[in-house]
């Protein structure tokens, strides 16, 4: 049993899993604290209000933080910024210099890289089903 726990922690896949989680976390972290001590400061300078968080209404008793929402929004869409510029297009732009095309895949039966929308291998005629969505 322990040494079918070992096997399963030492899988590369789950420690590349891992340190790629850790990794995303210090990103966030990162953008995060960027978000809160920088861009949320300028906006609020500009906009005349010192801090997003205090903003808020009230209805019946109910107090609703929109602040709070203004300030997750915009570290929502600057860690996406972050992801999609340093993390995604990078990663495109290699996969295209090393000849990976996003619209070829592998003929299970002979290894030739084929359209995705084909059903038949052309080099070695095996019918193909549709390609695999990720």
């Amino acid at each position: 049993m322990i040494k079918g726990f070992k096997d399963f922690v030492m899988r590369g896949n789950l420690i590349e899993v891992a340190v790629g989680l850790v990794m995303a976390l210090a990103v966030f972290a990162l953008v995060q604290a960027l978000i809160a001590d920088l861009i949320t400061p300028i906006i609020a300078a500009i906009v005349g209000e010192p801090d997003f968080g205090d903003l808020s209404f009230t209805i019946n008793g109910s107090e609703f933080l929109y602040g709070d929402f203004i300030n997750a929004l915009i570290t929502f869409v600057a860690v996406a910024a972050v992801v999609y510029f340093l993390i995604v297009l990078p990663y495109e732009k290699y996969k295209l210099a090393r000849g990976i095309s996003p619209d070829t895949r592998p003929c299970p039966e002979c290894t030739t890289e084929i359209p995705v929308a084909a059903r038949r291998c052309p080099s070695c005629t095996a019918q193909v089903g549709p390609a695999a969505t990720v």
